[in-house]
């Protein structure tokens, strides 16, 4: 007949007394094991995470409009008809003729009665640089 082992000892026949090293509690006088509540933990966290990276993609959707404005007035300045060398650092005008033809000028808009569509600076990038625009949506 088989040796009865008591339910309190732990035992099994591949390795032995074996109490020590198992992960959990084997008798009544070890301290409780509590379960942590890591659902709660990673949902704040993807909360968390997802805050962020909702905050970073609204601030580059920003940066991208605003990209995209400068390029539509540089384009529309760049397309605009003139027969000088504009110069670094000048202020020029963009107007429309009665034909619907851009051009750029350096008379300013209280000078002269055209139909005026924006102001701009020339930088160093050669890149135009909206000082004033008359309407807020690009022509």
């Amino acid at each position: 007949m088989k040796s009865k082992i008591p339910d309190n000892v732990v035992y099994s026949a591949e390795e032995g007394f074996n109490a020590n090293i198992l992960p959990y509690a084997t008798n009544v006088g070890a301290p409780v094991i509590r379960v942590d509540d890591v659902v709660s933990w990673k949902s704040r966290g993807i909360d968390n995470v997802n805050k962020e990276l909702g905050n970073k993609f609204n601030e580059l959707r920003i940066q991208y409009q605003k990209l995209m404005e400068e390029y539509e007035w540089n384009e529309l300045v760049y397309s605009a008809k003139f027969s000088f060398e504009p110069v670094i650092g000048e202020i020029y005008h963009l107007y429309r003729d009665a034909n619907g033809v851009n051009f750029l000028s350096l008379i300013g808009p209280q000078e002269w009665n055209r139909e005026h569509i924006g102001t701009f600076k020339l930088n160093s990038d050669k890149k135009w640089i909206l000082l004033k625009a008359q309407n807020s949506a690009i022509y």
